[in-house]
């Protein structure tokens, strides 16, 4: 078998307040996520997001439907972001080819039957992906680092300055639920979302790399009055219910791609945890 979706349930909050470090890993941590000439992932209960990742290695990695679906293809009733983390690399939709740079986006909605991802020409494919259900059907998109809507913010004196480039918004192009974007941290800066917040209406999950092989990032969970940490590596995810913050601080500079599923499409849709209130 080249696809590999375990299920992740949701967590209620008082629960993860008596997790400890091992529990806390297997519900929210994703280690492993790029596995040769497998699709690998997690399906979470969390707004039935699908996080996971594409390695074609020796052959091409056909993206068919898994059981918790109980579809005939795997976009029956879905849609898809992918963001490439590799080399350059292509993936053919229902015939057309789209050849993804490292940090390009290709969205792919709902109904598109037959999704191919094939191996770099030199180097590693590494295709990370989000995928949620949909209600409609919106074109298949690429897009590019020059297509993001950018926002410079933070300072290097509260060392969080860093640019967010958002991908798959709807600001950009047309999706029914699914939001994607990434965010590179510039360097001296190693906080990312600060200060912190939660989505009530929506969950996220957040993807590491671009980090050091001996450096790590230490990301913030749980409720903004009980907070959680897991320590990650890079190319990991984590997955942040709706009721959790989400912030990180690395011992080095990363860049990180954000996706999330839910209620509504206002990216600016947040409820703030002041610092001064973080426990």
């Amino acid at each position: 078998m080249s696809t590999s979706i375990s299920t992740r349930h949701a967590s209620h909050p008082d629960d993860v307040k008596q997790y400890d470090t091992k529990k806390l890993r297997e519900h929210f941590l994703l280690e492993n996520i790029f596995e040769k000439d497998q699709i690998s992932g997690v399906y979470s209960t969390f707004d039935r997001l699908i996080v996971g990742g594409i390695f074609p290695s020796s052959a091409s990695l056909v993206l068919d439907p898994i059981d918790q679906l109980k579809a005939d293809y795997f976009l029956e009733r879905r849609e898809i972001g992918i963001i490439n983390v590799g080399d350059t690399a292509t993936i053919v939709v229902d015939g057309t080819a789209y050849s993804l740079d490292k940090k390009e986006a290709l969205y792919i909605g709902r109904g598109a039957k037959a999704v191919e991802f094939y191996p770099a020409d030199s180097g590693d494919a590494l295709f990370y992906f989000n995928s949620a259900p949909a209600h409609t059907s919106y074109p298949t998109k690429k897009v590019g680092m020059q297509d993001a809507e950018k926002i410079e913010l933070g300072s290097l004196e509260t060392s969080n300055h860093r640019v967010v480039n958002k991908l798959i918004v709807n600001s950009v192009l047309k999706t029914c639920q699914l939001q994607m974007g990434l965010t590179e941290l510039k360097p001296g800066s190693v906080w990312n979302t600060m200060p912190a917040h939660v989505h009530d209406r929506r969950m996220e999950a957040y993807f590491y790399f671009d980090l050091p092989e001996d450096q790590v990032v230490c990301h913030y969970m749980g409720q903004a009055q009980e907070t959680r940490h897991i320590w990650m590596k890079n190319r990991q995810a984590v997955i942040s219910p709706a009721w959790s913050v989400h912030s990180g601080a690395g011992t080095s500079n990363y860049s990180f791609i954000w996706g999330m599923a839910g209620e509504n499409l206002d990216y600016g849709d947040m409820d703030p945890a002041p610092t001064s209130e973080l426990r």
